[in-house]
């Protein structure tokens, strides 16, 4: 939840280019990030994998009119809508893009090559049959920012009554991180053009809330010294994180949604 999904970039930026909105040079730019290359295996009508810039056009012109995102978790099929083929890849990734107009979807796998320092990440995007239906468990962006604020109370009294800060100087940093991040006067830019600035409001906060979770699994043990309070913390931190993917989700999709191709 701390950095951006991959499935995120693509839907995004590529709901900007299907809008006209941005040219297929910066969306596979902003796509692409600080990966070193991006393909695409399985595309139909092609037998090899192929560059981002051709895929896109490839799959607009299979009558792609949006791109969707899914977060899925075990026990929680956010975002998918089947077939078993598919939801397994997803879940494995933890993410995938769903197509609205063509029976398809994304599924990354990424690749690390290089020695220590010098690292290059490569992502194939497998292309694989999806079924045409509404996707599991993805709420209204409405629904998700009312659903955000309690989640990042109780995010932040969890963390609390549990002594995060007392986990030592990792979680301290993050503590501290994520109160510079909270307070800043400037907004990131964490959506591609077209996205109502709702849908970027719910996914700041759902970023921030993913950060405050994530503090409970590292740095330490902080207060909850014990198996038994150590599983509590899990389990009393679990429907925050849910709450804060499925908001993610909402966000990403919100514009496929607001053109009403869903």
């Amino acid at each position: 939840m701390l950095s951006e999904p991959r499935s995120g970039r693509l839907a995004a930026w590529g709901n900007a280019l299907i809008a006209g909105l941005v040219s297929p040079d910066d969306a596979v730019l902003a796509i692409v990030g600080e990966d070193a290359v991006h393909r695409v295996e399985g595309l139909p009508g092609e037998s090899a994998p192929v560059g981002l810039t051709l895929a896109l056009g490839r799959l607009r012109a299979l009558g792609v009119s949006g791109l969707r995102v899914a977060l899925p978790a075990p026990g929680h099929p956010l975002g998918l809508s089947g077939p078993p083929e598919f939801n397994a890849r997803a879940l494995e990734a933890e993410e995938a893009v769903v197509c609205h107009g063509a029976a398809v979807g994304l599924v990354p796998e990424v690749y690390e090559a290089g020695p220590a320092g010098d690292v290059h990440v490569e992502v194939v995007w497998h292309c694989l049959p999806v079924r045409e239906a509404v996707p599991a468990d993805v709420p209204s962006l409405g629904e998700a920012e009312r659903e955000l604020a309690e989640a990042l109370r109780e995010a932040t009294e969890v963390l609390t009554r549990l002594d995060v800060a007392g986990s030592g100087p990792v979680a301290e940093a993050a503590i501290d991180a994520y109160r510079a991040r909270a307070s800043g006067s400037r907004v990131r830019e964490v959506l591609a053009p077209g996205y109502p600035p709702r849908a970027a409001r719910v996914l700041e906060l759902a970023q921030r809330v993913g950060m405050l979770v994530s503090l409970a699994g590292s740095g330490g043990h902080g207060g909850a010294v014990s198996a038994s309070e150590m599983s509590g913390r899990a389990a009393a931190l679990r429907p925050v994180e849910r709450t804060a993917r499925r908001a993610q989700v909402a966000a990403y999709n919100s514009v496929v949604e607001e053109r009403g191709v869903g």
